[in-house]
């Protein structure tokens, strides 16, 4: 019935917070043993990708946010860990899933830049972050004051050594 279907559904999603935030402790134990171990070898974009999105449609459709992609069609192949490049890449879309407005667009694109590096963004069209917090998102627990979504404040921690330890770079843009 439809009490047991929301009782259900309740479970479901305690479940998932649960194992996403096990999963971060798992992560931030391997980086501050220092025993990250990277498969860096050619990965599939688009597969990755659609992987990516398939893994937070139910989020977004939640909220009724639309999920486009675009990836410059003459790329195929990303040297990188695969595993930790997609937790990157869906903590950050989750992330911007979380923050936006109901009924809105999150962007995802894949491009070749200027210095011939391979550019992952993500767009939301949510509130954005204040200037004064920019520097200090990628800060281990740290939360932005007042914010009503749920986290641990480690995601982006995490997502930002998995990526350097690669050898790339990561940053934020944002506007309010």
């Amino acid at each position: 019935n439809d009490e047991q279907q929301k009782l259900v559904s309740g479970i479901k999603d305690d479940t998932f917070r649960l194992l996403k935030i096990t999963g971060e402790l798992l992560n931030l134990t391997q980086l501050e043993t220092g025993v990250v171990q990277l498969n860096i070898k050619p990965t599939d974009i688009h597969e990755m990708v659609e992987s990516v999105i398939a893994g937070n449609q139910s989020l977004a459709d939640h909220k009724q946010i639309t999920i486009k992609s675009h990836i410059d069609t003459d790329l195929q192949l990303v040297n990188a860990d695969y595993e930790k490049t997609s937790w990157v890449l869906s903590n950050i879309l989750s992330n911007a899933i979380r923050y936006s407005y109901e009924n809105s667009e999150v962007e995802v694109k894949i491009v070749k830049d200027n210095e011939d590096e391979i550019v992952f963004s993500v767009k939301d069209h949510g509130y954005g972050i204040e200037d004064q917090y920019l520097d200090k998102v990628f800060t281990r627990y740290f939360r932005i004051p007042g914010t009503k979504a749920e986290g641990t404040g480690l995601g982006l921690s995490i997502s930002k050594e998995f990526i350097e330890a690669q050898g790339g770079k990561i940053s934020v843009r944002s506007e309010i």
